[in-house]
């Protein structure tokens, strides 16, 4: 990926915990272009990324998704009004906690886990979704090619799912 196409994306990183080992700002920026990369006559740029505790993803997720539980990313895509066009992709929020158990409860690198919550999130963004098997194949293999551009191995090698609460399982 070109240096001019990391510098066209602009991620709003947002830490509302105190929490060292969140990925930088250059590390979100990569991931993400990674998936911008396969999407370049997509204009919409922008996101913001924010780490969030328990109770906030907790709450975020029954607020908007109806299950009053934890969960790893909650993706919330940007509609723009009518007529008028946006850089803006939307939200992700990711909850640190969540991630970190499902990392370590699955043998995976922190840093690697969080790559694919970010790619996996970021394809929820772009409209990539996974409702039914036919298209929870064809999002996983993208996001199999996309961590492995970043030489990240196979997120569903040792796992059953995603890891976040609207998996495969709870299809």
């Amino acid at each position: 990926m070109s240096e001019g196409a990391l510098s066209e994306i602009v991620i709003d990183r947002q830490a509302a915990i105190d929490e060292p080992l969140l990925p930088s700002l250059i590390q979100l920026t990569q991931w993400v272009g990674c998936v911008f990369a396969h999407h370049p006559d997509d204009q919409r740029r922008e996101l913001t990324i924010r780490f969030v505790d328990e109770f906030e993803g907790q709450t975020l997720n029954r607020d908007y998704r109806g299950k009053d539980k934890t969960t790893n990313v909650l993706s919330f895509p940007f509609e723009s009004p009518p007529g008028i066009e946006l850089p803006l992709l939307g939200d992700l929020v990711i909850c640190h906690a969540v991630v970190a158990q499902e990392a370590s409860e699955q043998g995976k690198l922190l840093e690697h886990h969080y790559a694919h919550m970010v790619v996996h999130g970021t394809l929820h963004l772009m409209g990539y979704d996974h409702i039914d098997d036919q298209e929870a194949e064809e999002m996983e293999q993208f996001e199999r090619e996309l961590l492995a551009e970043l030489n990240i191995p196979d997120p569903y090698a040792t796992d059953t799912g995603a890891g976040d609460d609207d998996s495969r399982s709870e299809r």
